[in-house]
């Protein structure tokens, strides 16, 4: 597929950060997807045409720090409650009072979020990726730091400080992006007895443990084009302040503690995808903290960018879901 496929309408509408970058397909109930890190409203090239076809007002965003969107300055601007007042007035901007929204990655976080907080916009929420974990009581970065040990130091800890991974992804985002993508796919992924991806070695580089050489199947050079031309433009401090706001969305959500999504939900993920065992508990949770839950897929040969490395299923799992719920 070309890397700027036609047929969409691109728009800015303005949001409490500034304005929203959208691009969307298609007539009929609305569907807000979301992606997440590090991507764009690109992310679900595939799903705007199917969704679109199958009678839906697909619309598809870049994230608050993203492409087009506005990117503030502040770290503390991208705090969850922010980025739910951005999908809250993007529905508004296109005339809706509600949406169905479907997350990926981050982008399932922020999905899961607004339906939780909004729930009278927000009538049902799709995750891909990574599942619905409540707020629990202790601070995100202990809990990542606890999977810090010895020599290494897990990749979310790694992006908290302002600057550091900049460092590394700035001089050379194309690479850096090829091999972050390379090391989550299916197809590309780093064997089971080679350091994981994930974790950066004390001192070194998260790009020190990527594959090298290869693409994967779903990412053409034209593809992997669009996206470093993306954060070639904007650099990557917007997208990776998602990360260093972790602790004031727990401290904002503090009345949610351990809070159930009782809204139609759905759960799409990849079988090889690390996040699938890193959440395994979030997942049997589900029973408790998703009681609407109407469908949960893990596809087996899948790693983590399941809307673009297995579109089709992904599509038609997403159109079967969409159908079941209440007009």
């Amino acid at each position: 597929m070309s890397y700027h496929p036609t047929g969409f309408t691109h728009r800015l509408v303005p949001s409490p950060g500034g304005r929203i970058h959208l691009v969307e397909q298609g007539s009929g109930p609305l569907v807000l997807l979301v992606h997440g890190f590090p991507e764009s409203w690109y992310s679900w090239r595939h799903q705007l045409p199917a969704l679109a076809a199958a009678g839906y007002r697909a619309v598809a965003i870049d994230v608050r720090g993203y492409g087009r969107s506005s990117k503030p300055a502040a770290t503390d601007a991208y705090r969850l409650l922010d980025l739910v007042e951005d999908n809250v007035a993007v529905v508004h901007a296109l005339g809706e009072e509600s949406a169905v929204i479907v997350g990926h990655d981050w982008g399932s976080a922020i999905a899961t979020g607004s339906a939780l907080v909004r729930p009278d916009v927000f009538p049902a929420v799709g995750m891909l990726s990574v599942p619905y974990s409540p707020r629990s009581g202790r601070r995100p970065t202990e809990v990542f730091a606890s999977m810090s040990g010895g020599d290494e130091e897990f990749y979310i800890s790694y992006f908290q400080e302002p600057g550091r991974a900049e460092a590394e992804i700035e001089p050379d985002v194309r690479g850096w992006l090829a091999g972050f993508y390379a090391a989550f796919s299916a197809d590309t992924m780093p064997g089971p007895d080679a350091p994981a991806p994930y974790f950066a070695s004390r001192g070194g580089t998260l790009r020190d443990r990527f594959p090298a050489g290869r693409l994967p199947a779903w990412l053409g050079e034209e593809e992997l084009d669009y996206y470093a031309g993306e954060f070639e433009r904007t650099g990557m401090t917007g997208a990776l302040n998602r990360y260093r706001s972790m602790d004031r969305d727990w401290e904002d959500l503090a009345d949610y503690d351990g809070a159930p999504l009782t809204q139609p939900s759905l759960f799409l993920g990849g079988a090889l995808d690390a996040t699938t065992s890193w959440l395994g508990r979030a997942i049997k949770a589900f029973p408790v903290t998703l009681p609407g839950l109407v469908s949960s897929h893990v596809l087996d040969d899948c790693g983590h960018w399941i809307q673009q490395e297995r579109p089709d299923e992904t599509n038609r799992l997403l159109v079967e879901w969409l159908g079941a719920l209440p007009r």
